[in-house]
């Protein structure tokens, strides 16, 4: 298996293997049980999560690198994906913090070390089916999990605002991003879309409004199954039209007519 994070022998030789100052930070979206979750991974040696990231491999394209690690990370291949933001501001990291890394691989920096310069990362976000993700976890990593967008831990460096980031954009662009489509099963309930898009835009969505709007599009069916739930009333399952759908993603046309 691929190892995402380096090797002290890898670290050592880095100047002739990574680009220079350049990283990748991801934020991988999923839906479980009523819940928007965010993946998260922490080192043996820190008290802070991070999110899944990397560096970028001197002959490799920027978005190959992303693809590459999401691939280590939940094992699929070819996740929807879209690059979001720059960030570089001077202070995102902090340098004992990158020597407290350096010193748990056996390593003892000398001055300029590549590891301890400044780092702008380039933000990414996937939507990825809960189901479907089989979580990977190197040696270096104490712990990966999955963590309710509303409910985070202290997170390393600025990855708490590139998480905001990644939702802010989601959000601008709610007619167009298939969060629906790539996040949920093939069969699924209307409450179960409408609490990922009430995720994304922060408050309650009205419940009649929003099927109708849904139902509006063209893009779902309504199936003659329903969700057996014990006592309560059992729902109604519904599917996307994958067809029409990929259709209309690649022409460019709303997947959503939304208004407040």
């Amino acid at each position: 298996m691929t190892k995402r994070y380096p090797t002290a022998e890898v670290l050592a030789q880095a100047n002739d293997t990574f680009l220079d100052s350049v990283s990748v930070d991801c934020v991988i979206l999923a839906f479980h049980q009523g819940s928007l979750k965010v993946l998260l991974n922490k080192f043996k040696i820190s008290d802070k999560w991070m999110l899944p990231g990397g560096f970028v491999h001197i002959d490799e394209n920027v978005d190959d690198a992303a693809n590459r690690i999401l691939k280590f990370r939940v094992g699929i291949a070819d996740l929807y994906l879209k690059q979001f933001h720059l960030f570089g501001n001077c202070d995102r990291t902090r340098k004992e913090e990158s020597l407290k890394m350096l010193d748990s691989w056996g390593i003892t920096p000398e001055n300029g070390h590549w590891f301890l310069k400044r780092f702008v990362s380039m933000g990414y976000y996937a939507l990825v089916e809960y189901s479907k993700a089989s979580i990977s976890i190197d040696e270096s990593v104490e712990e990966v999990g999955w963590y309710d967008l509303d409910k985070l831990p202290e997170l390393y460096a600025d990855h708490g605002a590139i998480v905001e980031k990644a939702i802010n954009t989601i959000r601008i662009q709610i007619g167009i991003v298939p969060i629906g489509y790539e996040l949920l099963p093939e069969k699924f309930t209307m409450p179960e879309l409408r609490l990922i898009y009430e995720a994304i835009l922060g408050y309650e969505l009205d419940r009649r409004n929003f099927q109708r709007k849904m139902l509006s599009v063209g893009l779902i069916n309504r199936l003659d199954e329903k969700r057996k739930n014990g006592a309560h009333k059992a729902p109604y399952l519904y599917s996307f039209n994958r067809e029409k759908y990929e259709e209309a993603s690649l022409g460019g046309v709303h997947l959503m007519p939304w208004t407040h």
